[in-house]
């Protein structure tokens, strides 16, 4: 019994014996190469890779964003910290609110700081937004209740609106004191530097009276079919304008304005130099009252920089019209019609009190 049971474990457990082949079968059909895919690092490469950088970095080098002192001075400040530092520009962007204690360090705008995540990658349908941490509409500094969006057919996305989160006023409009007057009471009075974007829309002008009629809102052709990345970002013929400089470039104003070989197109920008320098004059002549209320003074704007008294509630707005053509530093090109009627307007209104 003891030998059946061996044999029958050799037989179940032993590779089984092989017969013959069988005839060969017929060759199948030779199949279609497949289509090479795509590379998934293509979309990638063509930004992020030294040769398209380097230009870049090259041009914002030349840039105020990079060069301007400001930094360092007011960078630290807590309000200053949310345009003139960059991490005090990503928090604010990230929480709405810059360190209440200031920054030890002030650091000028990088590339991180306009620069953050892709809203997607399906760049055919939602476009290549080149990563910029914002181009939402932008609730202006001065007024909770307005919001300004740039976008158009030209800027279909609204990547101007990321440029608006800096370049608006920081001053609320002057309002008149029940009096007839209005007290300034700091030299950092008026729309503070760079108001380029209210400027374009044709608000946060005072519109005093005058011969001039203003223009409706966002009725600027630089605004409803141009922005300020097809303007300042351009590809350009020199080198010091266009892209990352932020200069504008003549190679921009050439598409519309044909034959142009200088930003003072038709003598406008010379007309706005001299009707600031007539305004300038005015405005110096205007008696106030200085802070201590004993001591007259006379002039609420003298090379550019407020006085601090108290005026008449139209030459406050005189001086805020004069400030905010001054420091949009495009000489009337943003926004032409709003420009030519602040100035001719403030001029009148000083000439005719």
């Amino acid at each position: 019994m003891l030998l059946a049971s061996s044999s029958l474990f050799i037989n179940c457990t032993s590779d089984p014996i092989q017969g013959p082949a069988g005839v060969a079968g017929a060759d199948g059909t030779d199949g279609v190469d497949g289509v090479d895919g795509v590379d998934s690092t293509t979309d990638c490469r063509a930004c992020h890779s030294f040769e398209y950088r380097e230009p870049i970095q090259e041009g914002y080098a030349m840039s105020k964003h990079a060069t301007g002192d400001t930094w360092e001075s007011r960078g630290k400040s807590e309000s200053c910290a949310q345009c003139h530092n960059n991490e005090g520009f990503i928090d604010f962007q990230n929480t709405g609110a810059v360190h209440m204690d200031g920054y030890v360090i002030s650091n000028p705008i990088t590339c991180t700081g306009c620069h953050n995540e892709h809203r997607s990658f399906n760049f055919d349908e939602d476009g290549n937004d080149f990563a910029l941490r914002t181009i939402d509409p932008v609730t202006l500094i001065v007024d909770s209740e307005e919001t300004l969006d740039l976008a158009n057919e030209s800027d279909v996305l609204g990547l101007s609106n990321l440029c608006v989160n800096c370049h608006q006023p920081r001053t609320a409009l002057p309002e008149d004191d029940g009096m007839g007057n209005y007290e300034i009471t700091s030299s950092h009075w008026g729309t503070h530097h760079n108001p380029q974007s209210t400027m374009l829309e044709g608000i946060q002008g005072v519109l005093l009276p005058g011969s001039v009629s203003y223009p409706a809102r966002a009725s600027s052709t630089h605004r409803m079919e141009s922005s300020c990345v097809n303007c300042h970002m351009a590809e350009s013929s020199v080198a010091s304008t266009g892209d990352h400089t932020f200069n504008p470039t003549l190679d921009a104003c050439i598409s519309c304005h044909d034959g142009a070989t200088t930003f003072d197109v038709n003598g406008f920008q010379t007309e706005v130099e001299d009707q600031l320098v007539v305004l300038a004059g005015l405005l110096a002549q205007v008696p106030g009252i200085a802070p201590d209320g004993t001591t007259p003074i006379t002039g609420i704007v003298i090379n550019d920089d407020p006085i601090e008294g108290t005026f008449p509630i139209i030459a406050a707005g005189a001086a805020w019209n004069y400030i905010f053509v001054f420091e949009d530093k495009s000489k009337g090109v943003h926004n032409p019609a709003m420009v030519e009627a602040l100035l001719q307007n403030s001029i009148e209104t000083l000439q005719n009190p």
